[in-house]
């Protein structure tokens, strides 16, 4: 699709990942013909194709983990073909191995490369913040993808989607479906992603707070490793200690293949099942209507391709132009959107393989 695509334009600006389409859809549509929107004088990106018109030549260096599952696979290939998009931009990538030391390796190298700016989603963002503070001293801007960085002075951006926000989204939806049933303490289970992420522990402590101010609670939970067996073998484990249950929400939606296995090997279907982040795979089982997972709460891949892009403003000193300030924010948090099986074909075009 176009990044004029108005399904795309209208699911990336309105929630889940601003994709790079939107972005710079977004970021172009000033109107010059507006003589009373003084302030956008003073952004001399203010033309609609200032920020994608070629410019100064950047280098952009990129790592991300090991592409395990889906949802990273999708990272890497559309931060590759959005930097393809731009004649500006050559692409630096280097691989980053299976775990948090291997990465940082691999970070090493991309720093003697001396790159214009690195986009890094870390294995782990509290191990790898030393690397984000040696480049950024370096006078290399790092903008930190997804797993996030805990001093701000490890990146120059930060842009991640709303992991609290996704478990308030997935609590909000089971809590209202237990009501619509009557069910009043419902029994609910929660398998979760990496337990020592920031990120999953957000993600639970949304669930948890969505589902308190709604008078429930998670009965069981445990935490997979964002893989198809990991997933497989937890929700097994859940099922036996939960021999009713009448919901749960699985963090991700590759471990959710392992997830769905489970309950189809025990014949388990007496809960409805929510997934995260938006694969293709989940998005047509909700369409088909004919499995436990009725919801699946986003967190698109597609946060890479706007990391890409803002990624080349940042090296050639431009802000966004539909922005006053001359420069990329420093942070940009993107929200999470409820995918069911009523708006599903709106977001299925969307969904990561």
């Amino acid at each position: 699709m176009t990044q004029h695509d108005p399904v795309r334009r209208r699911f990336l600006l309105g929630g889940a990942a601003l994709g790079a389409g939107a972005l710079l859809a977004a970021c172009t549509s000033n109107d010059k013909g507006d003589d009373n929107n003084a302030q956008t004088t003073g952004n001399n990106n203010a033309s609609p194709n200032a920020n994608t018109a070629p410019g100064k030549k950047v280098t952009i260096g990129f790592s991300a983990p090991a592409a395990d599952h889906g949802w990273i696979a999708a990272i890497t290939s559309n931060a590759k073909a959005q930097a393809a998009e731009y004649s500006d931009v050559t692409f630096s990538p280097v691989e980053a191995g299976a775990d948090a030391a291997a990465q940082r390796s691999a970070l090493s190298t991309l720093i003697s490369q001396k790159p214009d700016v690195i986009v890094l989603l870390p294995y782990d963002g509290k191990e790898l913040n030393a690397f984000g503070l040696e480049a950024m001293k370096a006078g290399i801007p790092v903008v930190n993808l997804d797993r996030a960085f805990p001093d701000a002075l490890a990146y120059r951006l930060q842009i991640k989607g709303d992991n609290y926000g996704m478990g308030v989204a997935a609590g909000n939806y089971i809590a209202a479906e237990m009501k619509k049933k009557n069910i009043s303490a419902p029994i609910i289970g929660e398998i979760a992603g990496i337990d020592n992420l920031e990120l999953t522990q957000e993600r639970s402590a949304g669930f948890k707070a969505a589902l308190a101010a709604n008078g429930m609670s998670v009965r069981n939970r445990r935490a997979a490793q964002f893989t198809v067996d990991s997933g497989q073998a937890e929700m097994s484990q859940l099922l036996q200690a939960l021999p009713k249950m009448d919901a749960l929400w699985n963090h991700d939606d590759d471990q959710g293949i392992g997830v769905l296995a489970a309950a189809t090997q025990a014949n388990r279907k007496e809960f409805l099942m929510v997934g995260g982040a938006g694969s293709k795979a989940a998005m047509e089982a909700i369409q088909a209507d004919n499995s436990v997972l009725k919801c699946t709460v986003t967190y698109s891949p597609s946060m890479a391709s706007s990391a890409i892009s803002l990624a080349r403003l940042i090296g050639q000193g431009k802000g966004m132009s539909d922005l006053v300030e001359l420069q990329v924010p420093k942070e940009i948090i993107l929200a999470s959107e409820t995918i069911t099986k009523e708006n599903v074909s709106t977001y299925l075009p969307l969904g990561f393989s």
